[in-house]
């Protein structure tokens, strides 16, 4: 099976060609965008000092270092993925927002991510947990900070991105969540396997 990939500036028509399940890998620009950052646009309404449309942005929290070969650059130590969940409240918003097309996060979203990339076309994708320096391998460049006034997690870390993966898209431009879907499947199967179980096993109150 060929690899699937996607490039930045993302175009619609790409994201169609997407579905729940799918892996993929990214190409071009990846940038750190968490909840300090969905606070400072939604609730302070502060312009983002970076241009989103057609971007891709990364739920983490990196470590990074000023490297010893380039005055002032910086190198990717490890960049594991953030809990997507915690930015459900904004993400449908910031995504309208920002015009971003690709979030990227550990664990699914919910209702109203699910909505906002419909409503806008975007997708959500899980990076897989405990891969941190996986990750930061695929970095080619740290191009710039922004907003590092709020802690080298919090900031927005501008970064060049090659092969950048895997990708599993949970929740499509269509609005499917394989999550949700998921989690339907689960509780179907679980039920009379626990219903078998209680008939075996008692239990003081």
């Amino acid at each position: 099976m060929n690899a699937k990939f996607l490039h930045t500036p993302i175009r619609d028509e790409e994201l169609a060609k997407l579905h729940i399940g799918d892996i993929f890998y990214l190409n071009g620009a990846l940038i750190t965008c968490r909840d300090d950052v969905h606070h400072r646009l939604i609730k302070q309404h502060k312009a983002l000092p970076i241009d989103l449309a057609g971007g891709a942005i990364f739920h983490a929290g990196p470590i990074m270092k000023k490297s010893a070969k380039e005055n002032g650059k910086y190198e990717v130590i490890s960049i594991g993925p953030t809990t997507s969940m915690r930015m459900e409240k904004y993400e449908d918003v910031f995504i309208e927002k920002t015009g971003v097309k690709l979030i990227i996060g550990k664990g699914g979203m919910g209702e109203k991510t699910a909505e906002g990339c419909r409503r806008c076309q975007a997708i959500h994708a899980v990076f897989p947990g405990g891969c941190a320096v996986l990750a930061a391998s695929r970095v080619e460049e740290v191009e710039k900070v922004e907003w590092l006034d709020l802690g080298m997690p919090e900031a927005m870390w501008v970064m060049r991105v090659q092969n950048f993966g895997p990708l599993l898209v949970s929740i499509d431009c269509r609005g499917n969540n394989l999550f949700a879907n998921n989690k339907i499947i689960f509780n179907k199967k679980k039920e009379p396997v626990v219903a078998e179980i209680c008939q075996h096993v008692d239990y003081l109150d």
